[in-house]
């Protein structure tokens, strides 16, 4: 081959890299956000659980936050005493965030929904919910229980990511 010939050559190979600056190794932007399709779009329901249960399962504050309004109240039923307690938000964050350092691994599973109420414009809404959920502290040491949620979501409209406002815990441990 003449050199002539090897730099026609080498024009028409490197055409497409000179004039479109396309990286095959760099993949393009994709459509959607990828948050929401892996970890659920609290924008709706089920988005909202499926979030809650990542937050959940990869231990992450971060994730389970964002979910929690902030006149938060969380309610469950003390047999032994007879009473209700409750909280609010910060005791709710601090509880979650202790139970997700001290764990070793998390499975929540979210079952039937025994009733929804979705009210307000689509903007309040009222499920109870069964699900299971196991914590495990150590291989030697794990806590597993089954029951309802009672939650209560609110948004600030139809287009508003779902936050939880109340929760009523009634497992059955």
């Amino acid at each position: 081959m003449n050199p002539l010939s090897n730099a026609a050559l080498m024009t028409v190979l490197l055409m497409p890299v000179l004039t479109g600056c396309i990286n095959p190794f760099a993949p393009g932007e994709l459509e959607g956000d990828p948050i929401a399709d892996l970890l659920g779009d609290p924008s709706t329901i089920d988005g909202f659980y499926t979030r809650f249960q990542s937050a959940y399962e990869l231990r992450d504050t971060s994730l389970y936050g964002p979910l929690i309004h902030p006149d938060f109240t969380f309610t469950y039923r003390d047999d032994n005493r007879n009473v209700d307690i409750t909280w609010g938000r910060s005791e709710e964050m601090n509880s979650t965030y202790n139970m997700f350092f001290q764990s070793y691994d998390i499975t929540l599973r979210w079952n039937n929904i025994t009733q929804e109420i979705v009210r307000d414009e689509k903007t309040d809404a009222q499920i109870i919910r069964r699900f299971n959920l196991r914590v495990i502290i150590s291989p030697s040491e794990s806590y597993r229980t089954d029951g309802s949620a009672s939650f209560r979501l609110v948004r600030a409209d139809s287009t508003a990511n779902w936050r939880l406002i109340s929760w009523r815990d009634e497992s059955d441990i």
